[in-house]
């Protein structure tokens, strides 16, 4: 059983799918540090200065200054926090969607070339007539 489990372990597909898991966690941070230190800056000049990851609604108790602080007195919706997580998922998407194209393209442009049938040189197709030529009488 522990050598089956082994071959399963050592699998490409295994180790791809682990080598994709560790490469999302960074580019995950990647995207984390686009989203808040650039866009949502952006987003906060073109909207008057709003910074969305402190907005919030509060459903139960008395209103607060802070998110933390509406948190701790009771129910809120914090649709800031869901804005920019929400812009994250965006990117992330958009991002994948453009990798997942471009490889749907190579691996067109690369069947398209063995589908593609291998011109005779010149040089083998006089040949070839010279023969046939030769062969007729």
């Amino acid at each position: 059983m522990l050598k089956e489990f082994r071959e399963f372990a050592l699998k490409g597909n295994v180790v791809d799918l682990a080598i994709g898991i560790i490469i999302g966690a960074a580019f995950s941070g990647l995207v984390n540090s686009i989203v808040n230190d650039i866009i949502m800056p952006i987003v906060g000049v073109i909207t008057g200065g709003i910074d969305f990851t402190n907005k919030y609604i509060q459903l139960a108790g008395d209103p607060q200054p802070t998110l933390d602080a509406a948190r701790k007195a009771g129910a809120t919706i914090a649709y800031g926090n869901f804005l920019t997580l929400l812009i994250n998922f965006i990117i992330v998407a958009w991002i994948l969607f453009l990798i997942v194209k471009g490889m749907n393209r190579m691996k067109r442009e690369k069947a398209a070339a063995a589908a593609a049938p291998v011109a005779t040189p010149e040089d083998v197709a006089l040949l070839r007539e010279i023969r046939d030529l030769l062969a007729k009488k």
